[in-house]
């Protein structure tokens, strides 16, 4: 049986408050969303908890994992290694999903790369089982008759998720045009962002794909956009706790095979798999379409083009300071990288 639940509020009182620190700090801090403590894993049981981001009330992740799940067909195969039970758990950002793994709250995350790259960087003891999808776009917008081009948001605010893959196309875009250190970026989840944008409070927003179009259908400025730079784009990775990993070792064979055949039923069934998807999101249909092409759900455990961006992503946080630690990709990812 699989059962959904809304996130704990049981997290650690020291997480919560880096938490808190992080969203009132600079870019540059963006490595405190994931404090470098490590705390005794829980015993472990035939449970899978698994996290995931939605800015909805949904109780179901879309994606190949969210379409399994939706098809009845994710839990008789993790049944195969022993796991009788999946619980949903849903976070606003990924640094929200890092405290959950820190605290032991969660056994599996899918979440962007950004996150958990820091995450790893800072001790956190995760593996990379698989990439849900590969070149993400992100996307940053304004109001009408407001910035056309990113030097126009000099001695600006720019407000998105910091600690998100968002944040780290942005810090990269800004860098990029040479305006970093004279735009002031704020953090907000997606809907403050949107609401401050409207208002006038911010100047622009960096937003994930899915949002973004849904912004420019309703007549927002589209300043940039994550695809236009090669480096730029992000992926959906999925972690396992090491300690979870040592009670179900065949847990990422079984899951990626699982993918696999998801991705391809998705391909074969897109119409049905974009309705799925539209109805647990909560966006109109075309938005969903025009956010989520089919070729970036990769088959493969984890593409070549995945690898190469998440390469580029972590020594960009780390050159930046915005992760502790450099570590190599080899020693995290469990699964080896196809093409």
């Amino acid at each position: 049986m699989i059962k959904f639940s809304l996130p704990r509020l049981s997290l650690l009182a020291a997480s919560c408050s880096v938490i808190l620190s992080t969203a009132c700090s600079s870019s540059s801090n963006i490595s405190q969303a994931v404090p470098n403590i490590q705390t005794e894993a829980k015993p472990t049981t035939s449970t899978l908890r698994l996290g995931f981001i939605s800015t909805s009330k949904t109780k179901i992740p879309t994606g190949p994992t969210g379409w399994a799940m939706q098809q009845g067909k994710l839990l008789p195969e993790l049944q195969k290694v022993g796991i009788t039970e999946v619980k949903t758990i849903s976070f606003p950002n990924g640094p929200n999903l890092n405290e959950a793994l820190v605290a032991g709250e969660i056994d599996v995350g899918i979440y962007g790369d950004t996150p958990a790259l820091i995450a790893k960087a800072n001790g956190t003891p995760t593996r990379l089982i698989s990439q849900e999808q590969v070149g993400m776009n992100a996307w940053l917008l304004a109001k009408k008759n407001g910035a056309i081009s990113v030097t126009d948001l000099k001695g600006k605010k720019v407000a998105t998720s910091k600690g998100s893959y968002m944040h780290r196309y942005l810090i990269g875009l800004l860098q990029k045009s040479g305006v970093e250190k004279q735009v002031t970026i704020v953090h907000l989840l997606t809907n403050e962002a949107q609401s401050a944008l409207e208002r006038g409070d911010v100047a622009a927003i960096a937003a994930a794909t899915g949002t973004g179009p849904l912004l420019k259908s309703k007549g927002y400025a589209v300043v940039d956009e994550a695809i236009k730079h090669p480096d730029l784009p992000g992926t959906s990775v999925t972690v396992a706790t090491e300690a979870f990993l040592a009670k179900h070792p065949d847990l990422p064979q079984t899951w990626n095979q699982l993918k696999q055949a998801s991705v391809k039923d998705i391909k074969v069934n897109s119409e049905a798999y974009y309705k799925f998807h539209a109805e647990v999101s909560g966006y109109p249909l075309d938005v969903v379409k025009a956010s989520f092409p089919l070729e970036q759900f990769p088959e493969e455990a984890i593409p070549t083009k995945g690898v190469q961006l998440l390469e580029g992503t972590k020594k960009f946080l780390v050159s930046q300071k915005l992760a502790k630690a450099d570590f190599q990709l080899n020693d995290w990812i469990l699964s080896t990288p196809q093409k």
